[in-house]
């Protein structure tokens, strides 16, 4: 899958567009609109973004991982090279402080995640504060031609890049959960 991203300051227009999405065959998880204006996007009936994905919380949190994994690797291979677990305590303190410090870092990273926005959002943030909205679609290749026939037509809608989608297996996922859950009496 490919994100396609585009900028408008009409909702309304954001609204018609999802719908015609909607009818050709490009599904809600696909389509999300990233806005200041939570109240209003939600007025229009729009797809919006959750409010922990508009901060960087998820990747955060997988850097800090990242960075904690390393540490309690670098722990127990200095414990091992320093024979320090030949000693009556063996390994067991090690084994403890490198889980430690790898709980501390995801935990860390996504602490410092909450509090800066999402990095595949950044370079909208002006944008945003000036008001505008950011309409992105996650489409496969055979959906590519659907998608700029549709926004091709809307004068308010500016292409604005693109960039990584989420994956496809989980697109699909949330297409089978809401028909699932839509078949639940």
């Amino acid at each position: 899958m490919h994100r396609y991203y585009y900028i408008s300051d009409d909702l309304d227009d954001l609204e018609v567009i999802e719908k015609e999405l909607k009818q050709n065959g490009i599904t809600t998880p696909q389509i999300h609109v990233l806005s200041e204006q939570d109240a209003e996007v939600e007025r229009h009936h729009l797809h919006a973004i959750e409010a922990v994905l508009k901060r960087d919380v998820v990747h955060s949190t997988e850097l800090g991982a990242v960075i904690g994994a390393i540490g309690a690797v670098l722990i127990l291979g200095l414990a091992y090279l320093m024979n320090w677990t030949d000693t009556v305590v063996g390994w067991l303190p090690f084994i403890f402080l490198a889980v430690v410090i790898l709980g501390f870092c995801t935990w860390e990273g996504g602490l410092i995640g909450i509090q800066i926005p999402n990095y595949q959002f950044k370079r909208f943030q002006k944008l945003l504060e000036q008001g505008k909205h950011v309409f992105f679609v996650d489409v496969d290749k055979e959906q590519e031609s659907t998608l700029t026939s549709i926004t091709s037509k809307y004068d308010s809608l500016t292409e604005a890049g693109q960039g990584e989608a989420t994956p496809a297996w989980v697109v699909r996922g949330q297409d089978k959960f809401s028909s699932f859950m839509r078949t639940m009496p």
